[in-house]
C-alpha cells in the first residue's frame, strides 16, 4: 500500500474517506488510527464501518476499550486505548484474540501501545490545520514496512 495524504474539508469528507478506506481493507488488517482529541477519529471510524457494510451505530469505545461489530462483511474490532494505563492493562483485554482474529482491528490512540503491535499495520493519522479552516483535516494513510 502506498502512502497517501488526503485532504478533508468537512465531516462528510472525513466520513467518505473512512468509508472508502474501509471498503479496501481485508480480514487480518490492523489499522492504527491516531490524531489529537477532536481530530475526527470517530467520524473516520463511522465511515470505515460503513465501508465494511456495518449498519450499526459506531461509537468510540473510550470507556469500554473495545466494541465489536459483526453485522458487516467482515467483523470489526474497534479499540480505543486512550485510557489504558500500561501494557499489562491492555493484556487483560485479550487483545491478541482480536489482533490475530478473523476480522479487522481498528485501534484509536495506537501510539500508546506501539510496543505490543505487530509490524505490517496500516497507519492513519488525522491532523488539523487551523490555517486552512476549522473543519480542515489532513489524513495520511500508510503501511508499516
Amino acid at each position: 500500500m502506498e502512502s497517501q495524504v488526503i485532504e478533508s474539508f468537512c465531516e462528510k469528507d472525513t466520513f467518505e474517506i473512512g468509508k472508502k478506506f474501509g471498503s479496501c481493507c481485508k480480514r487480518g488488517d490492523i489499522v492504527l488510527l491516531d490524531g489529537d482529541m477532536g481530530a475526527g477519529k470517530t467520524i473516520f471510524t463511522k465511515g470505515f464501518g460503513k465501508g465494511l457494510g456495518i449498519d450499526e451505530t459506531i461509537n468510540s469505545p473510550t470507556f469500554t476499550i473495545l466494541q465489536i461489530y459483526t453485522t458487516g462483511k467482515i467483523p470489526l474490532y474497534h479499540f480505543d486505548v486512550y485510557r489504558i494505563a500500561d501494557i499489562e492493562e491492555m493484556e487483560s483485554t485479550g487483545y491478541e484474540d482480536y489482533l490475530y482474529g478473523d476480522g479487522i482491528c481498528l485501534i484509536e490512540w495506537a501510539e500508546l501501545i506501539r510496543e505490543i503491535l505487530p509490524s505490517g499495520c496500516k497507519r492513519v493519522n488525522i491532523s488539523k490545520d487551523i490555517n486552512k479552516g476549522f473543519d480542515y483535516r489532513r489524513i495520511s494513510i500508510n503501511a508499516d514496512k
